[in-house]
């Protein structure tokens, strides 16, 4: 296990690690939703996406009212008619959650997006219409 991080106080799972080149190379995973435990300060992993799972089972799997970070493995098809797949990271903090947490798992993104090597995207929602499909899509693309 990492050790905790001095800005942020947080640690990562080797789960977290593991579960995500799992997504990456092997294509295991549609998605991982990862969450902190509050008692220990450890980002762990809460739910794993099947393969044949779409964009809204990952959406379905945010709580409304916490912060979450999220990976997704987006497919899609460029303006040129181009199949492509991009690793997209989502920071999940809904104006409803509390600040304590809001505040944690701001300050904690940047150490944890450091450790998924592969994330092609970068997204931030703090409600679910900053967090279309379409913008996403739109993200990928540009």
């Amino acid at each position: 296990m990492e050790q905790a991080n001095a800005s942020s106080g947080i640690a990562v799972g080797d789960e977290c690690k593991m579960k995500f080149l799992e997504l990456k190379a092997k294509r295991n995973y549609r998605f991982i939703v990862f969450k902190i435990e509050e008692t220990s300060y450890q980002v762990v992993v809460e739910k794993l996406g099947r393969p044949n799972e779409k964009y809204d089972d990952l959406v379905a799997s945010l709580p409304p009212n916490e912060c979450r970070y999220a990976v997704f493995d987006l497919d899609f098809t460029t303006n040129e008619n181009c199949q492509k797949s991009k690793i997209v990271f989502i920071a999940w903090a809904p104006d409803s959650s509390r600040i304590r947490s809001k505040m944690v798992y701001a300050s904690s993104k940047d150490r944890f997006r450091k450790e998924l090597d592969g994330v092609q995207v970068e997204l931030q929602a703090t409600d679910l219409s900053e967090m279309s499909y379409d913008i996403v899509k739109e993200r990928a693309i540009s």
